[in-house]
């Protein structure tokens, strides 16, 4: 609970140190871009104003109470936005086949499947986001540690990939050797694989680990090819971000949002406009190509980050 005295400090502290607009535009870009780069957006949003200099921020990004809270709230939104405005019909879809499971107790149809695979998904990463994300973020928002989660997440993002070529060998040997060797599809997967990759998307917790790489890099484990792995990373991503938004929209409306709100929404909407180019972008790409270009740039980023931060 805030006293007056607290209130006060956290007032001052806002006004002395705000989010310049720049920094806002800059940042909601890269959060738009990131959020669905199988990159790590926080990974990105604590390593870059350490890589600009903007000092102010890297001091606010890892104190139990901060501005900081506030604007990184809005960031998620206006992604979350941006993913609800291009998958859309996609959503009405799952919505209406959602309920209509409801009404009959039955799922009969890919759609209604779908649904109850994303609500599947969903329940980890909730449970583990409502215990373990203020910790985490208090803990490891400093920029060496996300340079180094950044490595890591490069190499799971190979390794995945590279299991998926070595199945994918093993199935054209059983296709020539006259077996089954047919790929599974999104509704092919069963509500247990579903769990795991929810579990696997809360990794995505740690700032430098991609929320959308543990779910794409976990479906190509089960199976699926990196299109339809990519979309139903992108479709899970949708609530399990903006309920991260609503429950922690009153940092933004409280105390810790004085002197940013404005700042705030400037830097959602570059962040939606930035989500919804990099979805259409790369539902595109990953028709025929792979995680490891992103593997490659994220252990060279990290490295380049860890390098300097030490020397810095």
């Amino acid at each position: 609970m805030f006293t007056p005295t607290a209130h006060l400090a956290v007032t001052t502290l806002a006004t002395a140190h705000p989010i310049t607009w720049s920094q806002a535009i800059v940042l909601g870009l890269l959060q738009g871009v990131s959020e669905l780069f199988p990159v790590s957006s926080l990974g990105h949003t604590v390593l870059f104003p350490t890589l600009f200099g903007w000092n102010s921020l890297v001091r606010f990004q890892s104190r139990p109470e901060s501005p900081w809270l506030a604007f990184v709230v809005m960031l998620h939104v206006g992604s979350a936005i941006g993913l609800l405005i291009y998958f859309w019909r996609d959503w009405i879809k799952i919505i209406k086949a959602f309920f209509a499971t409801l009404g009959k107790r039955r799922i009969e149809t890919p759609p209604e499947r779908l649904a109850w695979l994303i609500v599947t998904a969903s329940i980890p990463t909730g449970i583990l986001g409502l215990a373990l994300e203020h910790p985490i973020r208090v803990a490891l928002a400093k920029p060496i540690s996300a340079a180094f989660f950044l490595m890591l997440n490069g190499l799971i993002l190979i390794s995945a990939e590279r299991l998926r070529r070595r199945a994918a060998g093993r199935a054209e040997a059983a296709r020539d050797g006259g077996g089954s060797a047919a790929g599974r599809r999104l509704d092919d997967l069963d509500y247990r694989e579903a769990a795991l990759m929810g579990l696997a998307q809360s990794g995505g917790l740690v700032p430098g680990i991609s929320r959308d790489g543990m779910v794409m890099s976990a479906g190509l484990l089960r199976g699926l090819d990196n299109e339809d792995s990519a979309r139903f990373s992108f479709l899970l991503a949708t609530p399990i971000i903006l309920a991260a938004g609503v429950v922690k929209v009153s940092d933004l409306t409280g105390p810790l949002g004085a002197g940013i709100r404005g700042q705030a929404v400037a830097a959602a909407v570059c962040a939606a406009v930035a989500g919804i180019l990099s979805v259409h972008y790369l539902l595109r790409y990953f028709e025929s190509r792979n995680l490891i270009p992103f593997g490659i740039y994220c252990l060279i980023f990290g490295a380049g980050m860890v390098v300097y931060t030490s020397v810095s």
